[in-house]
């Protein structure tokens, strides 16, 4: 039997990330051999992935890269703790995953996606055998156009982004990108424009609104004014261009925009662990 040496199980521990004690099993099973002591590994942690795959990856972080002002990408990136989630080498794995999605509309199809010479599946099964938990990519969004910017925003001082938020506008607009971002981070619209809401979603409002105003002994006569009345109230608390601005109540975000002569074209807003 060949013998391992401290520096052999070193050497494997840095490639793999796994244990000292998983590497050093390897090493002795596979009889010294590197390469077979990484396939070794590997199959361990594919054995452990599968166990993982019931488990819940509900923390993690937002990441985005931008290239210039005109493109960028915002993606989610999940595991199970925050303990893995503010760990180094989580950290670079997200950095690694969004330059090689970078671009992609969404997260379907990503799995083939090239990352260092290896699928992105690949990787993350990779990853969550080294981190001892379930890695995912959860959702990404990209854009392109006139000006795209991103807000990223730390919700515990101690973990990376787990809120962010990227927007794409006909325009810089005088630094009026940041600010939406900002705004659209805390109150979370789900639509761009009144237009957005689907009608089917309108009459379930409608309907709501009615049957609770007739279940507060509202007069008949006055039901379809009250009602009028509470599904404006769901336009402005759920449709951006309706929201009061976060920085200037007094206004709509429309109105911010329309002072900074630009229009909000899209919007992708990230929080971990959230719909």
């Amino acid at each position: 039997m060949a013998s391992v040496t401290t520096a052999d199980i070193k050497k494997l521990r840095e490639a793999t990330g796994a244990g000292m004690t998983d590497c050093k099993n390897a090493l002795v099973e596979a009889d010294g051999d590197y390469d077979k002591a990484v396939e070794q590994l590997r199959i361990k942690g594919l054995k452990g992935v599968a166990k993982r795959e019931g488990r819940a990856a509900s923390n993690g972080l937002v990441i985005a890269k931008l290239d210039g002002t005109t493109k960028g990408t915002v993606l989610e990136l999940n595991c199970e703790t925050d303990f893995v989630a503010k760990s180094a080498k989580f950290q670079e794995l997200a950095a690694q995953v969004a330059e090689a999605v970078f671009g992609q509309p969404d997260a379907s199809g990503l799995q083939s996606v090239d990352v260092g010479g290896k699928p992105l599946s690949e990787v993350l099964t990779d990853a969550g055998a080294s981190l001892g938990e379930k890695i995912e990519v959860r959702r990404v969004a990209s854009f392109e156009g006139a000006y795209v910017g991103v807000y990223l925003h730390k919700t515990n001082p101690d973990l990376p982004p787990q809120l962010g938020v990227l927007v794409e506008l006909t325009g810089e607009g005088g630094g009026v990108a940041k600010d939406v971002a900002q705004h659209i981070a805390a109150f979370a619209p789900t639509y761009i424009a009144r237009a957005d809401v689907p009608a089917d979603v309108v009459a379930k409002e409608r309907e709501i609104a009615e049957a609770t105003a007739k279940e507060e002994g509202k007069p008949e006569q006055a039901l379809a004014k009250i009602v009028e009345g509470r599904v404006t109230g769901y336009f402005k608390d759920q449709v951006l261009l309706e929201q009061a601005f976060a920085k200037d109540t007094k206004k709509t975000v429309a109105k911010v925009l329309e002072e900074a002569g630009v229009q909000l074209t899209g919007f992708a807003r990230f929080k971990v662990g959230q719909a």
